[in-house]
């Protein structure tokens, strides 16, 4: 039985780093002895050597009870040398005091060994530079108003819009007695449904003026994507803020929007398990941002069958909703068609000064099949390419030219498919 596991906080873990080092201590984590245990050339410098091991990966729910036991009585044994310095992550502290209650004989805070040296760690720099719009800050008047444009900016998807009322009115009251940080909403269904579609029109329902702050999952799949999100560490090469922090600071609403999030991994999960629910994001250079009031959006290709063995427990426990997207019905599909093509045609006349009527819309909704479209995103390029034709009979010869090439300046309105002919 080794003698002592010390637990640390995640904002600190930097400086833990750092105290080690002076100390000529190497800190490791323990995953990197479980991708293969057979091979035991791997444990051998480690095994009278003075080095610090990270445990962290047992907690989170990705070992059942059985596994962390068994981990912990067939690899911890192999380190013989009693210098070597078991920490881990203290939001696993109570399932990893109880699951290795046979391979410790104390479970104790890391400051408790160490309180010199966190005495003079300074505190963490608090991010508040940037307002962000969130539904929070409305009064109830602002939200029924708000609530009004996002469900005439989301096409179908009645039940999702039903729910997502009485879960955000919960989410405004409970996040001002400080008991809900964050509210997040996780989206299932094939590509093009409409998922992404949520996180958009909340953000345009909110007076976003600036970026919304989307980060895709699927960039996020090897072993250095923790740092990639987060940024790296003081002292290492490009040791920036990773792209959510950025993400976040260069937007003006309080909307996060995360796109395929299966495709990640299980350290990126624990992050968003701390994140969920604290409401703060922590850089590696122990940067905080106050998430507080924000809305976060994770979507997923995955199916509902999928869903509870690619998600663990832990995690789908702090999801506020859990919503599976379908395609939507004709009836819809052409309800769109008629707000897009209106919403186009506002910013075509501003720019042009032209006068395209009502008419206009009546055009593209008999004459665009959508019944031949599965899912938004073919409908939205048909949209455009139709466009394109109707402004090109609509305009003398002349200018078809002049007319088409600024199309493509109306905010990435227009994406022309269609080849110019005379």
């Amino acid at each position: 039985m080794k003698k002592e596991l010390l637990f640390y906080n995640q904002i600190e873990f930097e400086s833990i780093k750092t105290l080690f080092k002076s100390l000529e201590y190497e800190v490791i984590s323990l995953s990197y002895f479980l991708d293969d245990l057979k091979d035991l050339n791997k444990f051998t410098p480690y095994k009278s050597g003075v080095c610090v091991i990270d445990v962290s990966i047992l907690g989170g729910g990705y070992y059942n009870t059985g596994a962390i036991q068994a981990i912990g009585e067939n690899v911890f044994r192999i380190f013989t040398n009693e210098e070597i310095i078991y920490i881990c992550d203290n939001r696993h502290h109570d399932q990893l005091k109880y699951e290795l209650r046979y391979c410790f004989e104390q479970f104790i805070d890391i400051k408790e060994k160490y309180d010199i040296f966190f005495e003079q760690l300074p505190s963490p720099i608090i991010a508040t530079d940037r307002i962000h719009k969130k539904i929070t800050d409305f009064t109830p008047e602002e939200f029924e108003a708000f609530f009004k444009s996002f469900r005439k900016s989301l096409y179908g998807h009645e039940k999702f819009k039903d729910d997502f009322y009485e879960i955000a009115k919960s989410f405004r009251l409970f996040n001002k007695i400080g008991e809900h940080k964050v509210l997040s909403l996780f989206l299932l269904g094939e590509s093009g449904v409409g998922k992404t579609e949520v996180a958009r029109a909340l953000y345009k329902c909110l007076g976003g003026e600036e970026n919304l702050a989307k980060v895709n999952f699927g960039n996020y799949s090897n072993e250095f994507s923790l740092s990639s999100l987060i940024g790296s560490a003081r002292g290492y090469i490009g040791s920036d803020d990773g792209e959510i922090f950025i993400r976040v600071r260069n937007t003006d609403v309080g909307v996060i929007l995360i796109d395929e999030f299966e495709k990640s991994n299980a350290t990126l999960f624990n992050f968003f398990l701390d994140v969920l629910e604290s409401g703060k994001m922590v850089s590696s250079q122990a940067v905080e941002i106050d998430i507080n009031g924000f809305i976060i959006i994770l979507t997923s290709n995955i199916t509902k069958e999928e869903f509870p063995t690619r998600i663990s427990p832990e995690l789908r426990s702090r999801f506020d909703y859990k919503g599976h997207f379908t395609r939507l019905s004709n009836q819809d599909k052409r309800k769109y068609v008629e707000y897009r093509i209106g919403s186009i045609i506002r910013k075509y006349n501003e720019h042009y000064k032209e006068s395209l009527g009502e008419d206009v819309v009546n055009y593209f909704v008999t004459n665009i099949p959508v019944d031949k479209y599965e899912n938004m995103r073919d409908i939205n390029k048909r949209i455009k390419i139709e466009f394109v034709k109707y402004i090109e009979k609509a305009k003398p010869i002349q200018h078809k030219v002049n007319i088409l090439s600024s199309i493509f300046k109306i905010g990435n309105l227009i994406t022309i498919l269609y080849i110019l002919t005379p």
